[in-house]
């Protein structure tokens, strides 16, 4: 096989994600603007929108937005409370179908990842599967998703984001400078409304703009940061995806659109995440000796407990009882704005030495505790 002579990068985004598996477990809501979040209390409720159809969005709803301008703007909306448990097993079905096409796959949120697929001839072909991705996502998940596809990380994130709603957007090497040329100079990740401002002032408004800006009048305002940003204006993006089999650890976290302190809701997001990271770790052949949780409370007060077993385990009975005994620690009735689970220390697995382990007790764990 002819090995190419750009890395390329493929960026999975999936449209919508909490409103489209809404849709999907209830097809009479197709074609209406749907709206997950806070209650809307008839506008008076607090809280905001966690994500929202393609139909809502014509109504200027977006997340982020209050719940109640969202009700003012579109009363007649489908409002629903999140299901975190249903996005987690769709998102997981969506995972194993991306490992299924490469092995260096890169899960950045529930509803995106990116892979490397360095390994097809051309970009030509590139394009070809990730056509069959994106038929195999709606087929066996009746989901839609849009894919960016260029020679870097941070461009084929670019290509998603501009391909959306369900598309797919190839840019090749000699495409970039091109592509970027007319997008705002905010289309980069990374630039915010203050960079952006700034770069305004500047009388710099679009990429083709800072691809040509003096690099010295750059750094004086954006410091060394200014070389990578220049360089993703002319199309250079040295990013690749990271690749797990070198990490020391994964995690899943998991912000609530809303501050909770239901235990059953945060023991349960947990457990789920313990299955995804103990999926992974048998994909990847690991096994892990730390187990943390994070707990960041309202106030953003963040705490965080660590346990490390003696032996390393990568089965999903020791991870998810740790993670249960580390949040039963380190709650303390608090309404919380993040949950997350880590498991570090990684090491290769031994797949004899695991048989052996699944007959110790659960006395397998230590005091080696960390606030």
């Amino acid at each position: 096989m002819t090995v190419p002579a750009h890395r390329i990068i493929f960026h999975v985004d999936m449209d919508s994600f909490y409103a489209s598996v809404e849709v999907r477990e209830h097809p009479e809501y197709a074609g209406r603007p749907v709206i997950v979040g806070a209650d809307p209390k008839g506008g008076l409720g607090r809280g905001v929108v966690s994500t929202c159809s393609y139909e809502a969005r014509k109504f200027g709803i977006h997340s982020a937005m209050p719940i109640s301008h969202a009700y003012q703007r579109c009363p007649d909306a489908v409002f629903i409370r999140p299901r975190f448990d249903l996005y987690e097993r769709a998102s997981r079905a969506v995972m194993r179908i991306l490992r299924s096409y490469s092995p260096l796959v890169e899960q950045v949120s529930i509803d995106e990842a990116y892979l490397d697929m360095s390994h097809l001839p051309d970009f030509t072909t590139a394009r070809e599967k990730a056509g069959e991705i994106k038929e195999e996502i709606r087929e066996k998940e009746g989901l839609a998703c849009s894919i960016g596809i260029a020679p870097g990380r941070t461009l084929a994130k670019i290509a998603s984001d501009h391909s959306k709603p369900d598309g797919l957007l190839v840019v090749t090497p000699d495409e970039t400078a091109p592509f970027l040329a007319r997008l705002p100079v905010e289309k980069i990740p990374g630039i915010g409304k203050k960079s952006a401002r700034i770069l305004h002032d500047m009388g710099i408004t679009t990429i083709g703009e800072l691809a040509v800006a003096d690099i010295q009048v750059l750094i004086a305002r954006f410091g060394r940061s200014a070389v990578v940003m220049r360089d993703l204006a002319r199309g250079i993006d040295r990013t690749g995806i990271r690749v797990r089999a070198i990490s020391r650890s994964i995690s899943r976290e998991l912000t609530f659109d809303q501050d909770t302190r239901e235990v059953a809701v945060l023991q349960g997001i947990l457990d789920r995440m313990a299955e995804d990271l103990a999926e992974i770790l048998s994909h990847e052949g690991m096994m892990a000796r730390t187990v943390t949780i994070k707990i960041r409370y309202q106030g953003f007060d963040t705490r965080t407990k660590s346990r490390t077993i003696e032996k390393p385990r990568g089965d999903l009975p020791a991870i998810r009882t740790t993670a249960r005994q580390l949040f039963s620690e380190l709650y303390d009735g608090r309404l919380v704005r993040l949950i997350g689970l880590k498991l570090s220390a990684l090491q290769t697995s031994d797949r004899e030495q695991t048989r052996i382990d699944e007959f110790v007790d659960q006395k397998i764990l230590t005091g080696s505790d960390t606030v």
